[in-house]
């Protein structure tokens, strides 16, 4: 059994996953036909999934948000939202995803008239049955968007579907020149109907955004919190010597950050990959996750960001499993359905693996290689 046989098996959690950002080349095609929509650059999937991934992989956000365009233009209608939810969660499946918690903003899907409430109604009833065939739990949140000035409207949509799956309310889009705390009406709705926030900060913005965002605006999760490095002194060696005010309270407030390895090498937020803050936010016990941010654009999936850790930060299959105990634990879903996956699925997933690694003859003899240096 290969390494990435191993993580495509063992149960994960992704919480930061755009909706519009993993459709399936086939789909947008056969969608983009339906809805007679001629502005594909292929109709070819297998060079559409290319085209996606060539576009967004050029080391910046704004030509790497540039692919959304046909995304959400072929999802404008309640049954193509009803279809591109019902297939990520599939898609899920496929991937050992046990739980998973998808966004997207319902601005950009009223182009043929729905209102955002029929918008989020087909995203949920997609999703719903996408549990009820696949075995996948899920929670959906609603972004705002920064350069927008409806944020209030769309948390006050995100609260009156809580009820129906939603989980959480989220500040996406280009952060240079709009400031979370423009917001601050929004998130202060969200704080005061005891709701769930999550804001990306610290992708293309240095740490004041990731302070404002969580002193400001209150949020319970960042999502990426790139720049949080910024507030991290590093001797010659990369190693840590001291953390400024912020990243300590991070740290010691267990905030949660949803790190986005390969896509944070698309958009420029890093270098390279080796030079990722994750290695050291993990070693130093920041509550970091894995997740894939856009699956279509970065080519990617759980499986493949899992093993971009692994082979990058010498990451081992107990490692892989705390992760994965850390998305859940950060999860926006209730506490006992939060304790139900860790106790009855996660904890239990890992140790089968672990206990099949051993039964296997070919392993048996190896099972410090294997287990614990993967």
């Amino acid at each position: 059994m290969t390494t990435d046989q191993i993580i495509k098996a063992v149960p994960k959690v992704l919480l930061h996953d755009h909706l519009d950002g993993g459709l399936r080349p086939l789909s947008v095609i056969e969608l983009a036909k339906d809805l007679k929509y001629n502005k594909l650059p292929t109709k070819d999937p297998e060079e559409l999934g290319e085209w996606f991934h060539s576009g967004a992989n050029k080391g910046n956000l704004v030509e790497y948000l540039q692919g959304f365009e046909h995304t959400c233009a072929v999802m404008q209608t309640k049954e193509s939202l009803q279809r591109v939810a019902y297939e990520m969660m599939e898609d899920m499946k496929d991937d050992g995803v046990c739980y998973v918690e998808t966004r997207f903003a319902p601005n950009f899907h009223t182009a043929k008239g729905l209102y955002h409430e029929d918008v989020v109604s087909a995203v949920l009833e997609g999703l719903e049955k996408g549990k009820q065939d696949f075995g996948v739990g899920f929670g959906l949140i609603l972004c705002g968007m920064r350069n927008m000035k409806n944020t209030l409207e769309i948390a006050e949509l995100a609260v009156n579907f809580r009820n129906q799956g939603v989980v959480g309310f989220d500040l996406a889009g280009e952060e240079g020149g709009y400031p979370p705390k423009k917001h601050i009406e929004a998130f202060q709705f969200i704080q005061r109907a005891n709701f769930n926030i999550t804001i990306h900060a610290g992708e293309a913005f240095g740490k004041e955004s990731i302070w404002q965002a969580i002193q400001w605006c209150g949020a319970h999760r960042i999502g990426h919190a790139t720049h949080l490095l910024e507030d991290i002194s590093l001797d010659k060696e990369g190693n840590v010597v001291s953390f400024g005010d912020l990243a300590q309270y991070v740290l010691d407030k267990r905030i949660p950050l949803e790190i986005c390895l390969l896509s944070n090498v698309h958009t420029g937020a890093v270098d390279k990959i080796e030079n990722h803050p994750f290695g050291i936010l993990f070693k130093e016990k920041f509550r970091v996750t894995i997740n894939t941010d856009d699956r279509l654009m970065s080519n990617t999936n759980m499986t493949k960001e899992f093993m971009t850790a692994i082979q990058n930060f010498n990451l081992n299959l107990d490692d892989v499993e705390k992760l994965s105990i850390n998305s859940m634990k950060s999860a926006f879903n209730p506490y006992k359905e939060r304790l139900h996956y860790i106790y009855n699925v996660i904890k239990p997933g890992y140790q089968a693996m672990k206990d099949q690694l051993l039964s296997l003859k070919t392993y048996a003899g190896k099972y410090e290689e294997t287990v614990h240096k993967l």
